[in-house]
């Protein structure tokens, strides 16, 4: 998703990204209003995807303020035309008191929809004072040569279709949170997902035959459903795979009296990033390749005990994915080493998850076709 989106700045210590599905909807304005003879402006396009754009973004300020003061803020949230998908940090994360999880996300869903009603019914209050030539109730009501009509029936739209019960909209968080009460977190998000992605196909087949806007509102959705699809595959590799599964076993190390020099050399015929530092049998540190050589290049050669990190998260190898990345994340580590009864049998780092997870998708989507061909 990330590698799909761009940084867009931070609200609330919330990370926000635009998803490049913006871009695809400034396009779509553009054809869309050419096929209707309707006089082109570029600048007035880009305004109108910026009303849109605008609107998902208080669409989410809602969310995250809901979220804080239910004790789960997003992390951050990548920005499509219809919404966003948001990210935890399960560290932050806490139930209320007396508060059900499933009643807590539908508060924070609801939270969307009800702020984009209050823009469109505020701007629409005003607009039918102070400019009734605006013309309010004409068609069509989002178009780029009347952006304050817009500006109200943009907000509206949104509103309406996010309680849509598809997923990852807010009515599809909200049958989301219905099915949790009877299933397992990923097994309610597969549901609502797949539900979702049926909606978003009768859109895209109802679209051809009533308005080409529902054609692209189920491409978006499409999308999202897809988008947080993967997310949930992703995280129930990080709850179902253990260390033992994935852990560096063959690895290289150092000793607090190896100089930088020799531990240079070592670094050259290794591809580890990072190195636990081990005196005897007990592991006093961690030093990275760049620490080596930015301490060679400003004091020249000297000892590893001098620049290695002695604050040292471990790790258990009956421990998951899920345990791991929180403590890299927690410290902002790229190494992790495992223990078993404090004797180091092996070590995680983030490149070798990087890997490993790549492969790990792979073979579970190979398994996946064997049986169905089976």
């Amino acid at each position: 998703m990330r590698n799909w989106s761009i940084p867009a700045g931070r609200i609330l210590g919330v990370d926000l990204r635009i998803h490049f599905t913006f871009v695809g909807l400034l396009a779509f304005i553009w054809m869309t209003e050419a096929s209707n003879h309707a006089s082109i402006s570029p600048a007035r396009g880009i305004a109108l995807t910026g009303i849109v754009l605008a609107s998902v973004i208080l669409h989410e300020v809602a969310h995250a303020l809901a979220g804080l003061f239910a004790g789960s803020p997003p992390k951050s949230v990548i920005l499509l035309p219809l919404g966003g998908i948001s990210q935890f940090d399960e560290n932050q994360q806490t139930t209320p008191a007396g508060a059900a999880l499933w009643q807590r996300e539908i508060r924070i869903a609801i939270a969307g929809p009800l702020i984009n009603f209050l823009i469109a019914f505020v701007v629409g209050s005003i607009l039918l004072a102070v400019a009734p030539e605006v013309q309010l109730w004409a068609k069509p009501y989002v178009i780029s040569s009347n952006l304050p009509r817009s500006l109200v029936w943009v907000n509206i739209w949104l509103g309406l279709f996010n309680l849509l019960p598809a997923y990852p909209l807010d009515g599809g968080r909200v049958l989301r949170a219905i099915f949790s009460r009877k299933l397992d977190s990923i097994h309610a998000t597969r549901r609502a997902v797949s539900i979702g992605q049926t909606i978003a196909t009768l859109l895209m087949v109802l679209g051809m035959f009533v308005n080409v806007w529902l054609i692209m509102i189920g491409i978006f959705l499409f999308i999202a459903a897809q988008l947080e699809e993967r997310t949930i595959v992703f995280q129930s590799v990080l709850d179902t795979v253990h260390l033992e599964d994935i852990m560096l076993t063959d690895f290289a190390t150092l000793s607090p009296a190896d100089t930088l020099e020799d531990a240079l050399e070592k670094a050259v015929h290794s591809l580890q990033d990072d190195f636990p530092v081990i005196r005897g049998s007990d592991m006093v540190g961690v030093v990275s390749r760049q620490k080596i050589l930015q301490a060679l290049r400003a004091e020249g050669n000297g000892y590893v005990q001098a620049e290695m990190n002695r604050i040292v998260e471990v790790a258990q190898k009956s421990e998951s994915l899920a345990s791991v990345f929180r403590k890299l994340n927690a410290r902002n580590l790229s190494i992790i080493p495992v223990v078993e009864e404090q004797r180091l049998v092996g070590i995680v780092t983030l490149q070798n998850l990087m890997h490993s997870m790549a492969l790990l998708a792979e073979s579970r989507k190979l398994r996946k076709a064997a049986a169905l061909n089976s």
